[in-house]
């Protein structure tokens, strides 16, 4: 076994090691292995969000844009940096509500605002939907981390297995409580990995950031710009604007959310994590650095950008020490994708279904549908070819679709009704299915208008028809309502 194998398996045992003690003393009821019985305090929030926000896409897809599309890639920190600015008065409002209504999933809060357990269904659904490829794109990076950092010893098959064993094992047993104590380790050692490579790379070969960048610039002229077609500028601003809302929308996030002490925690989180997302411009300089060191590489083979370069620039220790942060940003938000996949599942689907289920009968469920669910994300991980970015892009583009019920619940006078929040959602999941199936972009749907509309990111199209069908049909339902309420003149 070399060194590099011997540290990654290392830290995949201290983290499955951490994950089952942080179950000590605790009695996993639902409330507690889901949302850590509501007593999180800031820094274990933070390490939640951070979890959340940084995973194997921090690690390659971020590198792989930056070495594939060059300027494009600054909208991955731009939407990061902004959706805290949502957060901050987002995640507050979503804790004291959930607080008063004790929820342990994201579906119900939409269930309790709308007074619809069906509409709780639906969001589960989708949630559940969402996540999927979000799961997915762990364990692609996870094959690929540990495949490439290990020299090729473990295959991408069996790192992922050994993963899916790991994070399954320790989500059953210690619910969030296994995330958030794996998520300390993760944090550390990614920041001092990636502020390290991030330094030391465009140093090592090109003797700073600056000459990096006049070569890249001398060799790809405009590669660093941001290009009038296609990546364009309204592409960019269209794309932050989806990802900005739905970062916020993911069921996970608001699990996080519910297990905070205080809505105040949540408030100093959306301040400092921004500072955190400096931490991406880091790897975009080894996606950077490794355009002149790697060259040739094509297509989802970018996402190989930041390890193929850290394999030929370290000792293998070092390497695996690389591998290792990967697998961690693998870890963390994998298990809680999972843990909240199954709590959807059961609570809002089972429980609905089952109105005599008992609270007991659920957490064994939720706690049960963990390995179903992790298998299935198998399934697809093993039949799929995109890249790291197309899965976290069409994870977004579903999610996203969640979020304008959610904001109209906010207003004091909602007129969004549960059918026209249904119905919306429903018609905006079908268009991005639709747009993803056939690959259709905003050019080829209105081929007469002008560039700066062509360019924009397609998912704008499929969150305009959930606006307008949800209002339409909220008006509609309501002036129902209203005819059938009306006295009856005799």
């Amino acid at each position: 076994m070399n060194a590099a194998l011997g540290v990654i398996f290392g830290f995949l045992l201290l983290s499955l090691v951490i994950g089952l003690w942080a179950k000590r003393g605790k009695e996993m009821n639902l409330e507690q292995w889901s949302v850590g019985g509501r007593g999180f305090g800031a820094v274990f929030v933070f390490l939640l969000m951070a979890g959340e926000s940084y995973t194997t896409f921090t690690f390659l897809g971020a590198s792989s844009w930056a070495y594939g599309k060059g300027g494009p890639a600054l909208y991955i920190i731009e939407y990061l940096s902004l959706a805290y600015v949502l957060i901050y008065w987002l995640l507050p409002a979503i804790w004291k509500y959930a607080k008063e209504h004790k929820l342990v999933s994201q579906s119900d809060f939409y269930a309790a605002k709308y007074k619809s357990p069906l509409l709780g269904v639906l969001v589960a659904i989708i949630g559940v939907v969402s996540m999927i490829p979000y799961i997915v794109l762990q364990l692609k990076g996870l094959g690929i981390i540990v495949s490439e950092a290990s020299y090729g010893t473990i295959s991408p098959t069996a790192a992922i297995w050994i993963g899916v064993i790991a994070v399954t094992a320790y989500v059953m047993v210690s619910g969030i409580h296994g995330s958030a104590w794996t998520a300390v380790v993760k944090d550390f050692l990614i920041f001092g990995v990636v502020l390290f490579i991030g330094i030391y790379l465009p140093i090592h070969y090109y003797g700073g950031w600056q000459p990096m960048f006049e070569q890249i610039n001398a060799t790809k002229p405009g590669f660093l710009t941001i290009p009038d077609v296609g990546l364009s500028y309204s592409w960019l601003m269209s794309t932050v604007l989806l990802n900005v809302l739905g970062s916020s929308m993911w069921p996970h996030l608001f699990v996080g959310a519910y297990t905070g002490k205080s809505a105040k925690v949540f408030r100093k989180n959306a301040i400092v994590n921004p500072l955190y997302t400096l931490m991406i411009l880091f790897v975009f300089l080894v996606g950077y650095a490794a355009i002149g060191q790697v060259p040739g590489l094509k297509g989802a083979d970018t996402d190989l950008a930041l390890l193929r370069l850290s394999i030929q620039s370290f000792d293998p220790w070092f390497v695996g020490l690389i591998g290792a942060a990967g697998l961690l940003t693998a870890l963390v938000p994998g298990s809680m994708l999972l843990m909240v996949a199954a709590t959807s599942l059961s609570k809002n689907v089972y429980k609905v279904a089952v109105p005599n289920a008992t609270e007991k009968q659920v957490t064994y469920l939720a706690k049960a549908l963990v390995p179903v669910i992790a298998l299935i994300s198998v399934y697809f991980t093993f039949n799929g070819g995109n890249s790291i970015v197309t899965l976290l892009l069409m994870g977004y583009s579903f999610i996203t679709q969640l979020a304008p019920a959610v904001f109209f619940s906010f207003l004091k006078q909602n007129f969004i009704t549960k059918q026209g929040a249904a119905v919306g959602m429903i018609c905006g999941v079908i268009t991005v299915a639709y747009i993803t199936v056939t690959g259709t972009t905003v050019a080829t749907l209105f081929p007469t208008l002008p560039r700066v509309v062509q360019d924009l990111n397609v998912g704008i199209v499929a969150l305009v028809v959930n606006v307008v069908v949800m209002v339409v049909v909220s008006l509609l339902t309501r002036s129902a309502v209203a005819v059938k309420e009306r006295p009856q003149s005799v």
